[in-house]
């Protein structure tokens, strides 16, 4: 079929079917993407596009920021992190604010990064906070296998890693999130393949579709949706074929599951996802810093009124958030959501919908 004809399709489906319908983009690029082509401007106006859990910078915990920052302004030790992660909020203060105090922080681009530092600065103890899906926690893996195999002695990583499956069921199986089909997001399933996903044909009979971030992948991805729902079929399709594989990365997946296992994990917003975060193998616990140090983590609480967790899992979409385009805007951040730039909130905010 044509690129052209799709929409097409699209709005022929739509009237077959009959009914509103509500499908969610799983990952954050996804979101952003939509945007940024205008694919909600084209879509018929009873599909309604809502975001998912997609968004490693959002779903991070109060918890693990605030562990971050008590390691940051420990004595010999340098924090180092994902860039993406200084602006989002604490209990009180972000890592950004910090690092202004003089607290011990180095932005780096790549795992790997952090080692050479580590490798250059033996008199200090580096981590690297290790934050993301499944999309980064194999480079986090073979960052791990590089200092074991140099002997690399003074480098250790907090792990805050999130698994997407155990999510998705745990939205699926909540009363209050209520899907027609789901966009699943293109670069976890380039490492985890399309396996993972079949509880969510089999379990919840939600049709899912693992799409690409060009337009015209998102629009397809749309249309075989739409396929499914009109035939009343509930399958794992990939419409990303050029990057994804039923059976995942396989040397991928080793490495990972050869560092890490699964662990409970706790979602900003969401609350604790069994077997939703991972952890280091117990052979690998001298790399683990919660290992090393015992971190006085003070209390702390979700910030009143943002509505990050419900917007992560699809219960509503940011411009429901009283504190959004108000008091909560991407250059003073109320919640995680607003911070990336693969958060819903700062997607509404930047194309325009608090006008």
């Amino acid at each position: 079929m044509k690129n052209q004809d799709i929409p097409v399709k699209i709005k022929s489906l739509t009237d077959s079917i009959g009914r509103p319908l509500r499908l969610m983009e799983v990952c954050g690029t996804h979101t952003v993407a939509i945007f940024r082509h205008g694919i909600r401007d084209i879509l018929p106006k009873n599909i309604t596009l809502l975001s998912g859990p997609g968004c490693p910078v959002c779903v991070t915990p109060v918890k693990d920021v605030e562990s971050a920052i008590v390691l940051s302004k420990m004595n010999n030790v340098v924090l180092t992190t994902f860039g993406d992660m200084m602006r989002v909020p604490g209990n009180k203060q972000s890592l950004n604010e910090v690092q202004a105090e003089g607290a011990s922080i180095r932005v780096v681009y790549s795992p790997i990064d952090a080692l050479t530092f580590a490798t250059d600065n033996k008199e200090k103890k580096v981590v690297f906070f290790a934050t993301g899906f499944e999309t980064t926690s194999p480079s986090v893996a073979g960052t791990l296998f590089e200092a074991e195999r140099a002997g690399v002695d003074n480098f250790y990583i907090y792990s805050a890693h999130k698994t997407v499956p155990p999510a998705l069921k745990a939205l699926l199986s909540s009363d209050d999130v209520m899907v027609d089909g789901l966009i699943l997001p293109g670069h976890v399933s380039t490492i985890i393949g399309s396996k993972p996903y079949t509880f969510i044909a089999l379990d919840h009979r939600v049709p899912s579709v693992i799409t690409g971030f060009k337009a015209e992948d998102i629009l397809q991805g749309i249309m075989m949706l739409l396929e499914q729902i009109a035939s009343k079929r509930s399958d794992i399709e990939i419409q990303y074929k050029m990057a994804v594989k039923e059976d995942g990365n396989q040397k991928a997946l080793a490495l990972m599951n050869e560092y890490f296992e699964p662990c409970d994990a706790d979602w900003r917003g969401i609350g604790t996802i069994p077997q939703s975060g991972l952890s280091l193998r117990n052979k690998y616990s001298h790399l683990d810093v919660k290992n090393i140090f015992h971190l006085d983590i003070p209390e702390y609480e979700e910030p009143k009124a943002c509505q990050c967790g419900s917007v992560l899992r699809g219960v509503k979409i940011p411009t429901d958030c009283p504190l959004f385009g108000k008091t909560c805007t991407p250059e003073k951040p109320v919640g995680a959501c607003m911070v990336s730039t693969e958060g819903s909130c700062a997607a509404y905010y930047k194309y325009g919908m608090h006008r």
